[in-house]
């Protein structure tokens, strides 16, 4: 067991814990969450003896090994593997003794080494750590290739790699997923689920935290609470005691409202089957959660924009890349109502589709289309980098927008928790999640109809993604998004789109289904690598799943047909309910002399309400059946 006794942490005359007590047992996993700055990689460097407590005690077991993940890494020139296998100390060790013995003769001490190396399955250490860099996405021409050959995201996976090696009873990880892609990411939850020892994590990633955690322990007020259960868990438990806070209880109130709203309006704009019912259930699920970040600093929306169109952008037949193809063949259309996910393994092409989309690479062939009232809002993966560093929040929206009022400015600014002073700094002291809060806001004033982004919530904790998921949720315009962040991708698109060997093809399915897929999928190509050849048998297979595709489309015409039709009476019940509370919401209609009329107006909107519950039930009953039809 590992004890904090009244434990008093500062940094400076700032205090980050305060007379604050924790026990954590052996074979927990526990989840370490807090804002930007509250003391989480100072508890981690406490755990690890690199930080002394101001005051208090803690109390950790004799013998404990302790393994933690590297931030960064040098431009070394031994190669991946041998950086990787370096991460077991024990093993390093032996192997010195023992070259060391066979040195001097010593058969001995050969003897003893050899029964050390065996004790801690050493001769398999070469296979593990292949296994190891393997799931974590590097092909197997990339294990020889030295440290300093690879970027700073890729060496952070090999400081992942190298902390994974190691034998530990208490594995400490400071945002493992933040250079992983979903595959990746999911390949490491595996790995995790099976680690036994104890398991401390400081992550943003809510899905990640759900699927590998069984504890919280959370920084609030200079304290750490303990609560039990993954991260959806913590929700609705600090939600509870959040609603017993009467000093709370009107903001919450607002808060419900907003949710409401945001799951009445796609209630009525729904058009994608199985994704729209997922993300119901998600989004009523959010309202249950919503008091849990009632406190949250971080409030915006996506301002509407001021002119869009049915068709924003297209491409038809094009093929994007560099001096090569990349990927070819892409038909992709954005309509003013797209909400679409990216999927695929890193360097598949997201990221260059993305970038061609914005204007920022010409495509390699093809068409490439683009509406008259187009305003590009693109958020590139290293978009924290190209930001004037000399420059403050408030000079750069200046920039944007030189009539811009100072209250104004203020006021949007304080939505992202740029406040006081701070809106007048130079952004080269700003933290990396502090600079991706203003690039967004930066992007967010600019009010586009098309939101190109490319992993916004990197750098970002949970109380912002949390804040980024609902202004999604509540914008208006298209929508293109990479992220590794699969809360934000259920709760933010309807369709989704897969890169996959050099094609860009419609996924038919939610991330459920695409998780499953990738455990049947063969070994993945390394990226840049071509389109994989298929055999004869297999050529003909596809050929009749095509077929029997298009049997299938053809015998549930009428179904899909029907629930179109029932998506436009969803539509246009909406509309009238969102006239009839614009109407109820006029003060004097609650006059003594309008009483009539506010009476007529509550019946209408019972009766919309009604037969907009009547229709939802007829449609999810429909788009169900469909589901099984097409399973």
């Amino acid at each position: 067991m590992i004890n904090l006794n009244d434990a008093t942490l500062m940094r400076g005359e700032h205090i980050l814990l305060d007379q604050t007590s924790l026990s954590i047992h052996k074979g927990q996993k526990i989840g370490i969450i807090g804002r930007n700055g509250s003391g989480k990689t100072s508890l981690f460097a406490c755990l690890l003896g690199r930080l002394a407590l101001d005051k208090g005690q803690l109390l950790m077991p004799e013998g404990l090994r302790c393994a933690c993940m590297a931030q960064e890494t040098a431009g070394l020139a031994i190669s991946a593997l041998t950086h990787v296998i370096d991460g077991d100390a024990d093993y390093r060790r032996i192997e010195k003794t023992l070259a060391e013995a066979e040195a001097r003769g010593d058969g001995h001490a050969i003897a003893e080494g050899h029964s050390e190396l065996d004790r801690i399955d050493g001769y398999t250490i070469q296979t593990r750590a292949r296994q190891l860099l393997a799931g974590l996405g590097f092909s197997p021409e990339q294990f020889e290739q030295p440290v300093s050959a690879f970027s700073g995201g890729w060496r952070i996976r090999l400081n992942l790699a190298a902390a994974l090696m190691a034998p530990s009873d208490l594995l400490l990880l400071d945002e493992p997923t933040n250079h992983l892609d979903l595959e990746a990411t999911l390949w490491l939850e595996q790995w995790l689920g099976r680690y036994q020892g104890t398991l401390l994590i400081i992550s943003h990633d809510r899905s990640f935290l759900d699927k590998v955690i069984d504890h919280v322990v959370s920084f609030e007020g200079c304290k750490l609470v303990l609560y039990r259960g993954n991260y959806s868990a913590y929700e609705l438990q600090r939600s509870a005691r959040m609603a017993l806070q009467q000093a709370q209880y009107e903001k919450q109130q607002r808060r419900r409202s907003e949710m409401e709203d945001f799951v009445r309006r796609f209630r009525a704009k729904a058009t994608k089957a199985k994704q729209a019912q997922s993300r119901l259930k998600a989004l009523d699920r959010m309202q249950e959660i919503a008091p849990a970040h009632v406190d949250s600093p971080f409030s915006f929306n996506f301002l509407p924009a001021e002119k869009t169109a049915d068709e924003l952008l297209a491409l038809d037949q094009a093929s994007i890349g560099f001096d090569q193809p990349l990927v070819s063949g892409i038909r992709l259309k954005l309509s003013n109502n797209s909400r679409i996910g990216l999927l695929g393994y890193n360097g598949s092409g997201k990221s260059t589709l993305l970038k061609t989309l914005s204007g920022g690479l010409p495509l390699l062939s093809g068409e490439y289309r683009q509406s008259k009232h187009l305003r590009i809002g693109y958020f590139a993966q290293h978009q924290v980098d190209v930001l004037d560093l000399q420059a403050s929040p408030v000079s750069l929206i200046q920039r944007l927008d030189p009539r811009a009022r100072e209250q104004n400015l203020r006021d949007f600014l304080g939505g992202f928790d740029f406040r006081g002073d701070r809106i007048n700094q130079a952004i080269e002291v700003f933290s990396g999640g502090e600079k991706a809060r203003l690039a967004l806001a930066l992007i967010v004033w600019q009010k586009p109809n098309l939101l190109l982004l490319d992993e916004p919530t990197n750098h970002l904790d949970l109380e912002m993604r949390h804040a980024l998921t609902m202004a999604l949720q509540a914008y208006e315009g298209a929508l293109l998004i990479v992220s590794h962040d699969r809360h934000l991708l259920s709760n933010s698109v309807d369709e989704f789109y897969s890169i996959h060997q050099g094609r860009c093809t419609l996924f038919e399915g939610d991330l459920d289904d695409y998780e499953r897929q990738l455990s049947t999928l063969p070994e993945k190509t390394a990226p840049g690598g071509g389109q994989a050849q298929l055999k004869p048998a297999e050529q003909q297979g596809r050929k009749s799943q095509r077929q029997q595709s298009a049997a299938q489309r053809q015998q549930t015409a009428s179904l899909r047909k029907e629930i179109a039709a029932l998506e436009k009476r969803l539509d246009k019940l909406g509309r009238q309910l969102e006239t009839l509370e614009s109407r109820l919401a006029d003060p004097t209609l609650y006059d003594a002399g309008n009483k009539q009329s506010l009476d007529e107006l509550l019946q209408q909107q019972r009766l919309v309400r009604k037969e907009l519950t009547a229709v939802e039930e007829q449609w999810l009953s429909h788009t169900e059946t469909l589901e099984s039809v097409s399973a």
